[in-house]
């Protein structure tokens, strides 16, 4: 299977709620875990979080800034606003569809 610009492996949902996070603007791993658990309502733990910003990391999606006191903020890259976009774009689709079925007159 060939990855495309939207496929984030196996571990997706840490990834997108790290990637929607950044897409607010660079944050640093705690302000990263504290903003997921609001978005989602469950915590991502500090290993979780950690294998999926080196995973981000290493597909160029996401990349470290400057450590400021001795925590390193990460930020969005163009592929990964690319590869979130894309992620939530099929969101939108399966949504629609299952909503649209649920809809739907039972035989």
């Amino acid at each position: 299977m060939t990855e495309g610009a939207g496929d984030l492996g196996r571990f997706a949902e840490p990834a997108i709620l790290i990637l929607i996070s950044l897409g607010a603007g660079p944050r640093h791993g705690y302000a990263i875990m504290a903003d997921a658990e609001a978005i989602s309502g469950s915590p991502i733990g500090p290993g979780t979080l950690y294998a999926a910003l080196a995973r981000l990391e290493a597909r160029g999606l996401i990349e470290p800034m400057e450590a400021e006191q001795r925590r390193r903020p990460y930020r969005l890259t163009a592929a990964g606003e690319l590869a979130l976009r894309t992620q939530l774009d099929g969101l939108s689709s399966l949504v629609r569809i299952g909503r649209a079925r649920l809809e739907r007159p039972a035989d």
